[in-house]
C-alpha cells in the first residue's frame, strides 16, 4: 500500500467518525462554552466540518496565509447554525478531499508545503506531513467536540470504539 492510498483509507475512517459526530450537534447552542477560554460549540462543529477541506488546500497550493490581506479569507467562515448543514459542509469538504487524494503524487507529497502569517513562514513540512498532521488536528478538535456533546447531553457516537450512548464499534 502506497502513503497516498493510506492517506485515502484514512480519509474514509475519518469522514465516517466525524459525520457520526455531527450529526448530534445540538440546535441553538452556537454561543456555548464549557469554559470562558474554550472555542464555542458553534465555530468548534464549523472548524471540524471544513476541516476535511484542508487536504485540498495543502495538496493544490504551496502555502497557506493565517492572516490575509484586509477582506480576504483562505477558508469558508460562512456560519453553518445545523446538523444537516454541518454534515452537508462535511461531505462536500470530504468529497473535495477525496478528489485531491487521487490527485496527488508520490513525489508532490515530498513537496514542502508552508503555513505563513502576515507574509512569515512559520512551517515549512513537507506535504506528507502535513496532511499526516491534518488528520491528528481533526482528531483532536473531533474530540474536543464529543465532549461539548457530552456536556451539553446529546449523544456521543462510537468513533474508535463503543461510546456510553452508542455500542457499536465504529
Amino acid at each position: 500500500m502506497t502513503v497516498i492510498e493510506m492517506f485515502q483509507a484514512q480519509l474514509e475512517a475519518e469522514a465516517k467518525r466525524t459525520r457520526g459526530a455531527l450529526e448530534r450537534v445540538p440546535e441553538g447552542k452556537d454561543d456555548w462554552t464549557p469554559h470562558p477560554k474554550s472555542m464555542p460549540l458553534g465555530r468548534l462543529a464549523m472548524l471540524v466540518a471544513r476541516m476535511p477541506t484542508w487536504f485540498g488546500l495543502i495538496v493544490n497550493q504551496d502555502d497557506l496565509e493565517l492572516n490575509p490581506a484586509a477582506g480576504s479569507s483562505n477558508v469558508d467562515q460562512r456560519p453553518l447554525k445545523t446538523a444537516a448543514e454541518l454534515v452537508a459542509a462535511h461531505d462536500e469538504g470530504v468529497e473535495q478531499a477525496r478528489k485531491a487524494l487521487r490527485s496527488i503524487t508520490e513525489e508532490r507529497l515530498a513537496q514542502p508545503w508552508h503555513l505563513k502569517v502576515s507574509g512569515n513562514v512559520v512551517s515549512a513540512e513537507p506535504r506528507h506531513v502535513v496532511i499526516r498532521d491534518t488528520f491528528a488536528h481533526l482528531a483532536h478538535h473531533r474530540g474536543q467536540l464529543t465532549v461539548y456533546l457530552r456536556l451539553n447531553n446529546a449523544a456521543v457516537p462510537a468513533i474508535y470504539g463503543p461510546s456510553a450512548d452508542d455500542q457499536r464499534f465504529a
